[in-house]
């Protein structure tokens, strides 16, 4: 792996990045229950198993307005250092999550969208094209928006959220 060798300036700052993470999950559908909630209990599981923890969980309405409030909430605490969402990322007209959260980052982590099409392509091949991510920050907090799908998530969250989540966290102070 190039970016493992001593001296490079990515794997120093992975070795120095110790921080472990408070994350809030929030899963975005009109149809799921807690009892049903596969994509966020993926998370929530990898993202404990990987050293962080995840002291909040929410269940919300495919619903711009009440995805902005929670996330408006979640920044304004300061014991959630990052947030990651699932569900509403597709076409369909009921799909909110990526407008309603782009129109509220700081920064945007493009490479994330191409990245997770890019790890999506082989299984999902040209469908790969309809599902939406997005990362960035709101209020110096990371938020990572992963698409509804349990697989998705566990891609997501194994193969890009969890190499850099603690890099973030400690190029953004905490």
């Amino acid at each position: 792996m190039p970016d493992s060798k001593p001296g490079n300036p990515v794997s120093d700052h992975r070795k120095k990045a110790s921080a472990r993470a408070r994350v809030a999950v929030i899963t975005l559908s009109n149809s799921r229950t807690a009892d049903s909630d596969q994509s966020g209990d993926i998370i929530q599981k990898l993202l404990e198993r990987g050293g962080h923890s995840v002291p909040i969980r929410k269940l919300i309405v495919d619903s711009r307005n009440v995805l902005r409030a929670s996330l408006r909430e979640l920044v304004r605490q300061k014991d959630v250092h990052a947030i990651v969402t699932t569900g509403g990322t597709g076409i369909s007209l009921s799909d909110i999550t990526i407008e309603t959260v782009r129109g509220m980052l700081e920064k945007e982590l493009p490479g994330f969208n191409s990245l997770f099409m890019l790890l999506s392509y082989p299984e999902a091949k040209s469908a790969a094209m309809l599902s939406r991510a997005l990362a960035g920050t709101i209020k110096g907090k990371p938020i990572f928006c992963l698409p509804g799908s349990p697989r998705a998530c566990k891609l997501a969250t194994e193969s890009l959220i969890l190499p850099e989540l603690s890099h973030m966290l400690m190029l953004l102070g905490y």
